[in-house]
């Protein structure tokens, strides 16, 4: 009985000094809390901790399903990473324009006022955003998204040069070309399950030759498939399977992908292969692009600086005072392939179904692309011309991006306290609090979006202005829509990624119509109705919010 009882205090000491030191720190952190004066809601798991956030669905709807009295309770309504999706602007208007969530962890303080959220971006130093939360994309050097301060102000200005109107006009052309390559492979198909798949393709095809110099063919998901088999060794296609598995590369590293390689399954293998490989292409091209750029002039090399690497390494060697470093040019170099690439994708697939469950704004946006291209065919779309007139097209992102933004930063006080004017009252926020742009209620909120905030409807974005009638798209009241962030630290790539959503958008939709599989025994409208209910179901935060199964919605395309 003695070893026995040794051998259980031995196992059970560490879990009751562990779930101590956690009360304990829960109540810490409530008491500071509800000396703020806000309302608080405490959760005894703090959202972001590693293996709650891969278990914490799956036990919520444990518990909810067989201890129905928790299913309104602060832990299984806040305790879960994403719920501002499900709860939109219910929290803000039960509890306020400002709220804590207390956990073991830190302190979280949600702003739902659009005047309180625009203050915290114009005081970037008092709240700066949390790069802790994106240090996981230091996977090949420190970049953009994860430095702050006066190191981010330096990169910042580096990566402006790389977003000019030539770029954005070599975005156009790419991306008219290829969504005409891929509608000709999806209108080859009785019916498709890869829409997603394929449009992730297309926008990082995009990436790779306007940004990086990478040309490649469109491959659909099929046809990428039959491929598998063989070695990855393009640029793009390694790029592609990291950006895959961002998730376990994000988390392990390439470097401890290559200690481990002997252990791995075939799957982290190959994974590993393409880090190696996608390590030796960015080597290779920084080599020729330094030769090149020393080799020419500086007028000659501004006149050629359209390429995002040829940027990068010029303000790496002699053409900036203060340059990057080569691990940080291959930093910024995933950073800009990742987040150019990923959030367009995922955008595209949610606008996708959405309009598949909408044949009256396919028809809307058919009229619009119509009416500005006149007697042309899809493939003389022009930048100039056109882009600026395809308001429609533009509003599907806007609508997209409003009820399901891709990213939603956070900031926080960091070792300081701040002050925050929340009506007649000024608080003090502790430091090492994190502070969060409610993206999920501004963008839903009935009293900035009407009564059908919920409602995906892209014509909310326009108004006819003129004497003629003229349609333009609106701009809503500052604070409200925070679709690529506000404040000096917006997204550098915001016209990149509108140029690149209307241009594939108008090609696809001119003269095609798109439409979900019905079921059995369901008629088009039910299976429309199904796919927008799906939509709404299905989305949730990996890495980025995004559409958990895309491939359950069999698309059809017919000519209209």
């Amino acid at each position: 009985m003695g070893l026995l009882s040794t051998a259980f205090w031995a196992v059970a000491s560490p879990i009751v000094l562990f779930l101590a030191y956690t009360y304990l720190s829960l109540l810490w952190n409530y008491i500071v809390a509800l000396q703020i004066g806000v309302p608080v809601r405490a959760i005894p798991i703090e959202q972001t901790n590693p293996f709650w956030m891969i278990m914490d669905k799956k036990v919520l709807a444990f518990l909810k399903r067989y201890l129905p009295f928790l299913r309104g309770s602060s832990f299984a309504r806040f305790n879960w990473r994403g719920f501002e999706i499900v709860e939109r602007y219910k929290p803000h208007h039960e509890l306020g324009d400002v709220y804590m969530v207390s956990t073991p962890g830190k302190n979280w303080l949600y702003l739902g006022d659009p005047d309180l959220v625009t203050e915290t971006f114009k005081r970037r130093n008092d709240f700066p955003r949390c790069s802790k939360l994106t240090e996981s994309l230091n996977v090949f050097g420190t970049n953009l998204g994860t430095v702050d301060a006066a190191e981010w102000k330096r990169q910042r200005k580096i990566i402006a040069t790389c977003f000019t109107e030539q770029t954005n006009a070599l975005v156009w052309s790419d991306a008219v070309a290829r969504a005409r390559d891929m509608h000709r492979y999806w209108t080859s198909k009785p019916s498709l399950t890869t829409a997603a798949d394929d449009l992730r393709t297309l926008s990082l095809g995009i990436m790779s030759e306007v940004g990086f110099g990478q040309s490649s063919k469109f491959r659909g998901h099929e046809e990428r498939l039959r491929a598998s088999g063989t070695s990855t060794t393009s640029y793009k296609d390694t790029l592609q399977e990291i950006l895959e598995n961002c998730v376990l590369i994000m988390a392990l590293g390439p470097e401890v992908l290559g200690k481990l390689e002997r252990w791995l399954p075939k799957k982290l293998k190959k994974l590993q292969h393409a880090c190696v490989v996608f390590q030796s292409h960015m080597t290779k091209m920084y080599e020729e692009t330094k030769a090149k750029v020393s080799n020419r002039t500086s007028s000659q090399t501004s006149a050629d600086s359209r390429n995002f690497l040829t940027s990068l390494v010029q303000a790496s060697h002699g053409m900036t005072s203060e340059g990057l470093t080569e691990k940080q040019v291959y930093g910024n170099m995933f950073m800009l392939a990742f987040a150019g690439h990923d959030t367009v994708a995922h955008t595209f697939t949610f606008a996708m179904l959405f309009l598949a469950g909408s044949p009256d704004v396919q028809d809307w946006i058919s009229e619009e692309v119509r009416a500005v291209l006149e007697d042309r065919d899809t493939k003389d779309l022009d930048y100039e011309k056109d882009f600026p007139r395809l308001h429609r097209c533009l509003a599907v992102m806007c609508e997209t991006i409003r009820l399901y933004s891709p990213v939603a930063l956070a900031k926080w006080t960091d070792s300081a306290a701040q002050t925050l004017q929340v009506g007649q009252k000024a608080i003090v926020i502790p430091a090492n609090t994190m502070v969060i742009p409610s993206y999920s209620c501004l963008h839903t909120d009935p009293r900035w979006w009407g009564e059908d905030s919920l409602t995906w409807r892209p014509s909310r974005w326009i108004r006819k202005s003129g004497p003629k009638g003229e349609e333009e798209l609106i701009t809503p009241r500052k604070g409200t829509f925070l679709g690529w962030s506000e404040g000096v630290r917006d997204c550098p790539g915001r016209k990149f990624s509108k140029v690149e959503f209307v241009a594939t958008i108008a090609t696809l939709f001119k003269d095609w119509k798109v439409d979900p599989v019905p079921l059995d025994g369901e008629n088009l409208t039910q299976a429309r109705k199904r796919v927008l209910e799906f939509i709404v179901e299905d989305a949730a935060p990996v890495l980025l919010l995004q559409m958990n199964h895309p491939e359950r919605v069999p698309l059809v395309w017919k000519k209209r």
